[in-house]
């Protein structure tokens, strides 16, 4: 006899605080006036106004990926320029946000209640898939930010359960932010298909993330198997831009699992979408 799993059911919270995955672009260029970027840009200098004001930040960046979960700890982290080719102005920019200390060690200790070995890097600075998108939505750099690691293992279950072992930070009106890309091929943009390919997928994330009808473990399940998605190896040859997405769902899953579609436009010719989940 087969066990009916009946999902629990999600209830939204207007206390918690909202999470958002984001696009953040090719390198600086959002912050160098690149035309393709014109709407992206646009997008992220607005976003914040429906964020209301966060205590916190955490934001997970496709760009950097560790053996275990790593958290930034340090008061005044530097930027890494982690990128090459760009003009000179690109290795100058700033963005003084202070970093969080006291959240770094909470979220530690978070991952570790729930099982999952992390780690403080007292030393690492923000990466341009933090300050590029921050200096765009809150220009003043003004409110605290740390940076959480991907996996290396790339295990889109493991990105989940992150999440889910942060969801409390909701509670404290800290903001969790995935910096990636709904597509992300670089090579493909000197395909003829490409853009009809491209949105082959994203149709598809964006359905799965904020189709109502789904129940959550629907939803999950296409998550977990992305891969397997229509165009979906095409969009992703490698899944480092597309996995900060699974960490928002992690966190958002328990009160706010459909997700509300707030960008779906162009970047440099390929369409690309932004969710937010209150």
């Amino acid at each position: 006899m087969v066990e009916t799993v009946i999902p629990k059911q999600v209830v939204p919270s207007p206390d918690l605080a909202p999470v958002l995955f984001i696009p953040h672009g090719g390198g600086p260029l959002p912050l160098l006036g690149e035309p393709g970027h014109r709407q992206l840009c646009a997008f992220l200098r607005n976003i914040a106004s429906q964020l209301g004001r966060p205590a916190a930040i955490v934001l997970v960046s496709a760009h950097w990926e560790a053996p275990q979960a790593t958290v930034t700890g340090a008061s005044h982290p530097e930027l890494i320029y982690d990128y090459n080719g760009f003009p000179a102005e690109s290795y100058s920019l700033k963005y003084p946000a202070k970093g969080s200390p006291a959240l770094a060690h909470d979220v530690r200790q978070l991952l570790n209640d729930a099982g999952i070995s992390a780690l403080i890097d007292p030393a690492r600075g923000y990466d341009h898939g933090m300050f590029v998108p921050l200096t765009l939505m809150y220009p003043a750099a003004d409110i605290p930010c740390i940076q959480l690691s991907l996996l290396d293992s790339l295990d889109p279950a493991a990105h989940i359960a992150l999440g889910r072992a942060l969801a409390v930070l909701r509670e404290k009106n800290v903001v969790v932010i995935g910096s990636g890309s709904s597509f992300h091929n670089l090579q493909a943009f000197s395909y003829a298909d490409a853009i009809a390919r491209a949105v082959v997928f994203d149709d598809w994330l964006v359905a799965t993330c904020t189709d109502k009808a789904l129940s959550s473990v629907e939803r999950e399940t296409r998550l977990l198997n992305w891969s397997s998605a229509p165009q979906g190896r095409f969009s992703h040859p490698r899944e480092e831009h597309l996995l900060p997405l699974h960490v928002c769902y992690g966190v958002a899953a328990e009160h706010s699992s459909a997700a509300e579609l707030v960008f779906n436009d162009d970047m440099m010719g390929i369409r690309v979408s932004g969710l937010l989940w209150r």
